[in-house]
């Protein structure tokens, strides 16, 4: 199958199955943790429950994106890919650098597990674990929403020009969730050895960089080349990440630290808010974290550099490469701060 595929056939393929890899990983550790530290029945529960919760979502918003104009459409994936994928790329560089941890499926494993031994034993309905049910419940929708946005991102999105790339998008993620989850379920312990920094790494430079072809193109720009432009522009996103990596470790090794960027943000609601607070809050949260992230200065920015291209006019394909590299310069120059002088003495 593989070798019938184009180059850019090839590319999908390959940058859908390491996404929903990574994210099929993450799942399958927090399924683990609430099976084998509470109940294995509640947790299947809460895995059947969010699997028919996205197919809802699937059902509803499937046949809609596609009713949408297409440059609408280029704009909107590419813009959300931007700042999903400018998101995965800031922490793989800081943690390439030193500036975070390693993720570590072990540890993350071992936290959940503690959580979930301490936590009261509830039932509701027909669910005798309500903590195992909301947990695993919680994981699959979270990582299976990414799942889908990016199948669904990368196939339709091309469907146009390529008939079949949404199906190499749907088989590229069956392939990736299914070795994944047979793979975790067969040893029973999370995945520790699979390479997740680098393979997010990887994916979120693929991310930003087709985010950043499709967005400028939505809104106007016409590319050197066309579709071969890609291949200048993934190289020219991996040239300023390795270069950030570098100049990364030079300031870890001047004792800079991590510092989280102090800018008001929006917060999940507190356990002392009333119920309707809790749940109405709670639903916004979760959207806003999940496409707006942890930095809400990106979202805004990539919102004014494509209004920007857009007035400007077909020959300004250069402004979103410009505003990617700016955004990652300053938001990780910001982030590997230098501690603050001791003025006590």
């Amino acid at each position: 199958m593989l070798q019938s595929l184009s180059g850019s056939d090839f590319a999908l393929f390959i940058s859908v199955l390491l996404a929903c890899a990574v994210e099929a990983v993450e799942a399958v550790t927090i399924v683990l943790a609430a099976g084998t530290s509470r109940n294995w029945k509640s947790s299947f529960q809460g895995v059947i429950s969010a699997l028919f919760a996205l197919a809802v979502f699937v059902l509803f918003i499937g046949p809609n994106i596609e009713k949408l104009p297409e440059n609408t459409l280029r704009v909107l994936v590419g813009g959300l890919l931007l700042v999903f994928g400018m998101q995965w790329l800031r922490k793989a560089i800081l943690r390439a650098s030193g500036f975070k941890a390693l993720h570590d499926e072990e540890k993350i494993f071992q936290e959940e597990v503690l959580s979930a031994q301490k936590a009261t034993r509830v039932s509701h309905y027909v669910v005798s674990d309500w903590y195992a049910f909301t947990l695993s419940f919680k994981g699959v929708l979270l990582e299976g929403l990414e799942v889908v946005f990016i199948v669904l991102t990368f196939g339709v999105i091309q469907k146009s020009s390529n008939p079949n790339a949404f199906a190499l998008a749907v088989w590229a993620a069956i392939i990736a969730v299914l070795v994944v989850t047979i793979a975790g379920f067969a040893i029973h312990k999370p995945l520790s050895r699979v390479p997740e920094n680098a393979m997010k790494f990887i994916v979120g430079t693929l991310l930003t960089s087709f985010g950043i072809f499709w967005a400028s193109e939505g809104a106007g720009a016409k590319w050197p080349g066309n579709d071969l432009s890609l291949l200048a522009i993934i190289p020219f996103v991996l040239v300023i990440c390795f270069t950030l990596i570098e100049i990364l470790k030079m300031r870890k090794s001047k004792d800079h630290e991590l510092r989280a960027p102090k800018i008001p943000t929006f917060h999940e609601p507190s356990q002392s808010a009333s119920q309707v607070s809790r749940l109405l809050g709670g639903f916004l949260f979760f959207w806003y974290d999940f496409i707006i992230g942890d930095d809400w200065r990106v979202a805004a920015a990539v919102v004014l550099g494509l209004f920007s291209l857009n007035a400007v006019g077909a020959q300004s394909w250069w402004i979103m490469p410009a505003l990617v590299a700016s955004l990652l310069i300053l938001t990780l120059l910001e982030a590997s701060a230098a501690k603050p002088s001791d003025t006590s003495r």
